[in-house]
C-alpha cells in the first residue's frame, strides 16, 4: 500500500507543526507548507513548500506542483491563522478585511483547489479545518468581532465542502479548540491557568484520528477542544 500524502498549512506554528510530527510518526508523507521564505528542518517524511496562501494565483500554483510530485492529497490540514481583538466600536472595514485575508482566504484559496483534486481521486479525501470557539459564542465574540467574523466564515466554508463531496467520498471537519497551550499565548497571558489549555499535541491527535478508518464512521464532525470545561 502507498505511503498517504497530508498537506499541512500554517506547518510553522505550533499546531502546524505539532501535526507534521502526528502524521510522520504514523507513516504518512507530510507536505509541510510555510510562508514565503521560512525555513525549518523537519527531518524525512516531510516535503517542505513555501508560499503566500493569501495569494490565490500562488495558491493554486503550489497545488498543482504538489499534485505534479506527489500525484495525490489524501489529507489536507489548515491551520494557518491570526488573532485580533476589538469590539464593534474599535473594528474598522479594515480590520475585517485583514482577518478575512488572513482567515478565511488562506483557508478557501487552498481549499478550492484541494477540493478539486479530490474530486477526481476515487477514494476522496478529508480535510480539516481550525474555527473557533467565539463563533458559537457571542458572549465571548462580541469583544473579537473581525476574528470571529471571519472564522465564522471558514466554519461555514466546512459545511459547504460537506454538502458539495457527499457523493465523492470527501469529508470535511472543523475543530474548534480553547485557548491553546502555545509559548506565545503563554508569554501574552503569564497569570493564566495554563492546565486549562488545550495542548497542539491533544489537537494534532484528535485531528488523526478523525481522518483514519477508525473515524470514518464521523461525518461532517466538529470536534470542540475544550480542556477548560
Amino acid at each position: 500500500m502507498s505511503t498517504k500524502n497530508v498537506l499541512i498549512t500554517g506547518a510553522g506554528g505550533s499546531l502546524g507543526r505539532a501535526c507534521v510530527q502526528q502524521f510522520v510518526n504514523e507513516g504518512y508523507q507530510a507536505l509541510a507548507v510555510l510562508s514565503p521564505g521560512k525555513k525549518l528542518d523537519f527531518g524525512s517524511g516531510v516535503t517542505v513548500y513555501n508560499a503566500d496562501l493569501e495569494d490565490e494565483k500562488k495558491t493554486e500554483a503550489l497545488i498543482e506542483e504538489v499534485v505534479r510530485k506527489h500525484q495525490s492529497i489524501d489529507i489536507a490540514i489548515f491551520t494557518v491563522g491570526g488573532f485580533a481583538m476589538g469590539d464593534i466600536s474599535k473594528t474598522t472595514g479594515a480590520d475585517i478585511n485583514s482577518m478575512i485575508a488572513l482567515n478565511f482566504n488562506t483557508a478557501y484559496y487552498i481549499a478550492r483547489n484541494v477540493l478539486a483534486q479530490m474530486k477526481n481521486q476515487s477514494h476522496g479525501g478529508r480535510m480539516v479545518f481550525v474555527g473557533a470557539r467565539p463563533v458559537t459564542d457571542a458572549n465571548a465574540g462580541k469583544g473579537m468581532i473581525a476574528y470571529t467574523l471571519s472564522k465564522t466564515m471558514v466554519m461555514k466554508l466546512t459545511e459547504l465542502i460537506n454538502a458539495e463531496g457527499k457523493d465523492k467520498h470527501i469529508v470535511a471537519t472543523t475543530v474548534i479548540p480553547s485557548i491553546i497551550d502555545t509559548e506565545a499565548n503563554r508569554k501574552s497571558m503569564p497569570k493564566a491557568d495554563f492546565s486549562k489549555w488545550v495542548t497542539p499535541e491533544a489537537i494534532a491527535g484528535a485531528i488523526f484520528f478523525t481522518t483514519t478508518e477508525a473515524g470514518a464512521a464521523l461525518r461532517e464532525p466538529v470536534l470542540k477542544m475544550y480542556s477548560d470545561v
